[in-house]
């Protein structure tokens, strides 16, 4: 049960800390005209919405990157304990770009989507859908490494 927990907690730290590099992808597609207004944004909105919430633009701004580095930790426990759970066989960069792009299909052609928040990729504007999987991608990479670091022991459950 311990390894469980210490696999959760280092997990958690690295997605909140492997959201750094991919929000800077995110914001340097945005700088080029790729994004519009950023996903995390588009959530909070959205949340903020279904509440009858009208909060100022400081708020609303401070929601979202809270939520975003909130479900970074939170896909990062669950990397944590899958990683302790199975083992990858292959190097630990490209179990995590995977992960990190299942987190990007479930998100953005799965519960976005459906709840109202985004149109499916084939919808949306051009250049936000390969920006958010290159973000994504960068987010897995980060997010490997650093369990590789926080839990250097991964045993088999």
């Amino acid at each position: 049960m311990r390894e469980h927990l210490r696999a959760a907690l280092g997990g958690a730290a690295a997605g909140a800390v492997a959201t750094i590099p991919m929000s800077a992808v995110m914001l340097a597609a945005e700088k080029a005209g790729l994004m519009g207004k950023q996903p995390p944004e588009l959530v909070a909105e959205k949340g903020f919405a279904v509440a009858g919430a009208q909060p100022s633009e400081p708020v609303k701004k401070t929601a979202a990157a809270a939520a975003h580095f909130a479900f970074g930790a939170a896909a990062g426990a669950l990397f944590g304990l899958l990683s302790v759970r199975s083992p990858s066989d292959g190097p630990p960069i490209a179990s995590g770009i995977g992960y990190g792009l299942a987190v990007y299909a479930a998100s953005y052609a799965g519960w976005i989507p459906a709840a109202g928040i985004m149109p499916a990729p084939p919808d949306d504007r051009p250049g936000r859908q390969p920006s958010l999987i290159a973000a994504h991608v960068v987010f897995g990479a980060a997010l490997a490494a650093l369990i590789d670091v926080l839990i250097p022991e991964k045993p088999l459950v």
